[in-house]
């Protein structure tokens, strides 16, 4: 199985990605959703609370297409940043004490609730931040699954004793790894010598197509030995790579295989076995 997932963010987050676009965010996601349903391919599509109340109209197509399962992607993805490295600097949690992330997480989850008549059960944090208080806090406000982080060898979900799963990335993600919009070679190498940065499939960046080749190697490599595939896709970092080209190969693999929503992981085998694990 693979789960193609999608990070969408409000546009007065105000990203480099966004400064580089004509399209908002949302917007872009909606051609990117057009090309998945010719391909008949379904996607969790993470979404910020703002978005749902800044860009309803623009966003509510989206969240209707029988295709999609929607998330939270925080309320405003840690806008201003100031007290969040503050926070993290004193406490060791960007995302702030456990009442800040509570108040933040119940904000996303009813807006998505009021507009869709959904209430969402999967979450991801922004920039994957994950503290000592986010399976705790999440697990109490009803999430069931989180999927923060990177591990390239990961297999699937994980039960965590706090009451959910947590399901990092097992496929190389692109905004850290594709270089695109401010993210120049240079940039990169910068960035990467100032914070040591590198993640499970390490510092590199490349471009668009080179990267291409190491997703699909790595959707082969985690089907061969029995993984359920956890993909992240921003639909606005392919759009600035190269316009959706290269991801019309990516896109031609997952037509051939099994996609499902991340939600329909938690009643797979897969789901049944972390939580069996978790409790021998």
């Amino acid at each position: 199985m693979i789960c193609l997932t999608s990070d969408v963010h409000h546009a007065s987050l105000g990203t480099g990605n966004q400064r580089a676009s004509a399209l908002s965010e949302v917007q872009v996601a909606r051609r990117y959703l057009a090309l998945l349903a010719d391909a008949g391919v379904k996607a969790t599509f993470f979404v910020s609370g703002r978005a749902f109340l800044e860009e309803w109209a623009e966003l509510e197509p989206l969240c209707a297409h029988p295709l999609v399962e929607i998330g939270g992607h925080n309320f405003n993805c840690f806008k201003l940043a100031a007290p969040h490295r503050l926070w993290k600097k004193i406490a060791g949690s960007y995302n702030g004490p456990a009442w800040i992330q509570r108040r933040d997480a119940l904000r996303t989850i009813r807006i998505i609730e009021e507009r869709t008549g959904r209430r969402p059960i999967l979450w991801r944090n922004h920039m994957y931040m994950h503290g000592p208080h986010t399976e705790r806090v999440l697990a109490a406000c009803g999430i069931r699954l989180c999927s923060d982080g990177v591990r390239a060898r990961g297999t699937g979900p994980e039960w965590h004793r706090a009451g959910l799963y947590n399901f990092p990335l097992n496929v190389i993600p692109d905004h850290e790894h594709i270089y695109h919009a401010e993210r120049t070679p240079a940039w990169v190498e910068r960035w990467v010598r100032r914070y040591h940065w590198s993640d499970d499939f390490g510092p590199g960046s490349y471009p668009v197509e080179q990267w291409t080749d190491i997703v699909l190697d790595n959707l082969r490599r985690n089907e061969e030995r029995g993984a359920v595939s956890n993909m992240l896709i921003h639909p606005i970092t392919l759009h600035l790579a190269d316009g959706f080209k290269s991801f019309a190969r990516i896109l031609d693999f997952l037509a051939r295989h099994e996609t499902v929503h991340m939600s329909e992981v938690l009643a797979s085998p897969a789901g049944g076995r972390a939580r069996a694990q978790a409790h021998a």
